[in-house]
């Protein structure tokens, strides 16, 4: 049975940070891409971040330069740090996996295994 369990959420004033976590258990981890959502009060669902099975990642333009994700894959664990964060970057935030070694993709649709998510709140 996959899981996905994101933990490390909070509230934070702006310019704060916080490392998002996300344990997986179920598949095998590093054969897939794993990414990372979120998702606003009344907007859709968009892609954050994703890194492949070798490392490689690609970002939202919107959180360039502010967010790095990371995994570990002896821990079987995904991380997002966040920082110089913005109101703007207030939501639920979801980790996410797919079956596959192409990660080049942060549409929602694609992946496959969500987690309950965590909630992210920032304050001006």
């Amino acid at each position: 049975q996959v899981q996905l369990v994101e933990s490390g959420g909070g509230s934070v004033q702006a310019g704060g940070s916080l490392r998002l976590s996300c344990a997986v258990s179920g598949l095998p981890y590093n054969w897939n891409c794993m990414g990372w959502f979120r998702q606003a009060p009344g907007k859709e669902r968009e892609g954050v971040a994703a890194i492949d099975r070798i490392g490689v990642s690609n970002y939202a333009d919107s959180v360039k330069g502010r967010f790095t994700i990371s995994k570990d894959n002896a821990k079987n664990t995904l991380y997002l740090q966040m920082s110089s964060l913005e109101p703007e970057d207030t939501a639920t935030y979801y980790c996410a996996a797919r079956p596959t070694t192409s990660c080049s993709t942060l549409t929602p649709a694609f992946f496959n295994y969500w987690g309950q998510g965590t909630q992210v709140t920032v304050s001006s």
